[in-house]
């Protein structure tokens, strides 16, 4: 795991300076504290600076050191994550008469570049962001892993093209302007993160997942290089194919269990979570550690679940309680995150890693299992939704504001109220109502004026229309899987697990996303996913036996956290200080007033605005660190 950035100056008879990437590195030191390296080249036509920071895991020697190059110092190669074919793919390589001086996985990237240029990424397996510098055509080439677990943003400008792990470094290099993207902000209220390609700078973009960008003589070209299909389907026995999706776990669990370091897993105590744990357990010839966090509010606690599984399975586990005082380490993460990201499990999901790091240096965690197999809650409702006309679900919509409403986000009525709200709009709507923290009507109610008339064109729709259009009007769960797997899951989730590890130069793995696993997955037929409303319905057939029965049929919590009780006890004054400011309102976004009115509200116990106030204060926290 590794941290890598660069400068392309094209301007004839401008340099990168040595000092600009070492900078630029040292924003990334927690991504690795191992090792540095720098190369840089130029022929007074244009000049190449690349930079790396190291976190050793695999080859612990010098010879892994970075940034690396062929035999004849023509291919230069940065490169952040893991490779976990590369045993094959060097074999390979060696019957081609390659020849290596490492036993890194990078290295192998290096030869697979000399054997297949820019399509060398089709044979990775693994997650990854990398950059190689091809002296001979003058070209670069960026690449980013299937899913996007590993993070690259970019900016090129007046004959310049910079990229980074991380806007801190990107920021460093001196040639991106720090300049607001006020359509990012429209798109983050109603997400809680910037929707990929957008960041929050204008200019500066990031790199979607399966996608190659190349740059060769100030022209860039991207292109999407590997996609799931959803609609080419399998035909078998579901006997069967619970059989291959575990074989296909364990596999991947497997091969994420190499390392010349220290490993372990993160264990919330879900289906997940619990069924990677049991396979390191049979895999693993030494006893597991295991890593939980929970909360002294019940019902955000899952410490419980994770309990049953650690003794199922004799792991070493340990326990962390995340308490409010825990924003603390708020100002860190508005520095390693570098635009606002609203997911407030961030909190909890770096101090798991923090706890993690201090006895391992690779975990392994259950990310992916529920957009592979259908385990949120909105698949079930929205297949109720559907099995009824809209206008109907409108009028039990409008019987339902009789009912009391509760200022607690997991009170059943509340839930029940949110449900028919969202099944009385259109499919595509409902669906961004149901995810959504800020809807259009409370946007308009929040914006000032100004605000608005600058972003009245932009629809957040735009970024999960391609992927929730269904045809022929037929309702599948295969559609939201297939939206939540390209924008949630890249957007929000691997986002919050990049970050919350590699701030803590921890290494997390995630055997649900290996891309052979989910191809099989999306393959099989929608029902076996989700069967007569059973959420995740094959995978439970596939780890009953492995994985506890309380764990299987326990509903799921989510990893939230109470930020609602904070903001009206310990956290108060910390909130009105931040977003109530006269900085604050007069940024000119919202309305001073509409801002006042909620937080009254909520403080009051009248409504609970947790999400959005959160939403705002990681906006305002972000524009004080990167703007101001």
């Amino acid at each position: 795991m590794c941290g890598i950035c660069g400068i392309i100056d094209y301007n004839k008879g401008s340099s990168v300076k040595q000092e600009t990437i070492v900078k630029m590195c040292s924003r990334m030191e927690h991504r690795g504290p191992d090792d540095a390296g720098v190369h840089i080249q130029g022929d007074g036509a244009f000049s190449v600076g690349l930079g790396h920071r190291r976190l050793k895991i695999i080859d612990l020697s010098f010879a892994g050191h970075q940034p690396m190059s062929n035999e004849d110092g023509t291919i230069w190669l940065v490169f952040n994550g893991e490779v976990y074919n590369y045993h094959e793919l060097r074999e390979s390589l060696l019957k081609k008469n390659h020849r290596f001086k490492s036993n890194s996985d990078t290295e192998t990237v290096v030869h697979l570049y000399e054997e297949y240029g820019p399509d060398c990424v089709k044979h990775l397996r693994g997650m990854f962001a990398f950059a190689i510098w091809d002296k001979i055509n003058n070209t670069l080439l960026l690449a980013r892993d299937r899913v996007g677990k590993k993070p690259l943003v970019y900016s090129q400008e007046e004959g310049v093209f910079c990229f980074a792990s991380e806007f801190s470094a990107l920021l460093e290099s001196g040639r991106v302007k720090k300049e607001v993207n006020f359509e990012a902000i429209h798109h983050y209220l109603t997400f809680g993160y910037v929707p990929a390609p957008l960041t929050i700078y204008k200019n500066v973009f990031k790199l979607p997942p399966a996608h190659k960008l190349v740059l060769k003589k100030d022209n860039i070209s991207l292109e999407r290089y590997w996609e799931l299909d959803y609609f080419k389907k399998l035909r078998i026995p579901e006997e069967e194919a619970a059989e291959e999706v575990l074989r296909l776990l364990k596999e991947s669990v497997r091969i994420r269990l190499y390392s010349d370091v220290p490993l372990g897993a993160f264990l919330s105590g879900g289906i997940d979570s619990s069924a990677v744990v049991g396979l390191m357990s049979q895999l693993s010839d030494k006893k597991v550690w295991t890593f939980s966090v929970g909360f002294n509010e019940k019902d955000y606690d899952e410490l419980r679940y994770a309990k049953v599984v650690a003794e199922k399975f004799n792991t070493e586990h340990h326990e962390f309680i995340v308490r409010p005082k825990a924003l603390e380490v708020l100002p860190l993460l508005v520095e390693r995150y570098g635009e606002p990201y609203a997911d407030s499990s961030c909190i909890p999901s770096y101090y798991v890693a923090r706890q993690t790091r201090q006895h391992v240096t690779v975990a392994l965690n259950g990310d992916g299992g529920d957009e592979l197999f259908a385990g949120y809650e909105r698949y079930q409702a929205m297949a109720l939704a559907e099995s009824l006309p809209i206008p109907l679900w409108k009028i039990l919509s409008g019987i339902s504001g009789v009912l009391s409403d509760s200022v607690n986000a997991k009170n059943s009525v509340r839930r029940l109220k949110r449900f028919l709200k969202g099944a009385a709009m259109p499919y595509q709507q409902r669906y961004l109502k149901w995810i959504g923290i800020c809807d259009e009507s409370m946007k308009k109610n929040i914006y000032s004026p100004e605000f608005f008339k600058k972003i009245s064109s932009a629809d957040p729709l735009q970024f999960i229309r391609p992927f929730l259009d269904y045809a022929g009007g037929v309702f599948s769960p295969d559609y939201l899987l297939r939206t939540d797997t390209m924008t949630y899951l890249p957007g929000d989730l691997l986002v919050k697990m990049d970050i919350a590890s590699m701030a803590n130069s921890l290494e997390a793995r995630s055997p649900f996303l290996d891309h052979k696993l989910m191809e099989f997955v999306v393959s099989l037929p929608a029902e076996y996913k989700m069967k007569n409303f059973i959420k995740k319905y094959i995978l439970k057939k596939a780890v009953r036996g492995l994985v506890p029965e309380e764990n299987i049929r326990r509903r799921k919590m989510g990893f939230g956290v109470p930020v609602g009780e904070w903001f009206r006890g310990e956290l108060r004054e910390f909130l009105c200080q931040n977003i109530l400011s006269e900085k604050a309102l007069s940024r000119g976004y919202f309305d001073p007033g509409a801002i006042k009115n909620i937080v009254k509200l909520h403080i009051e116990r009248k409504a609970d605005y947790a999400f959005l106030l959160w939403t705002l204060l990681m906006l305002e926290l972000w524009h004080e660190r990167f703007i101001d």
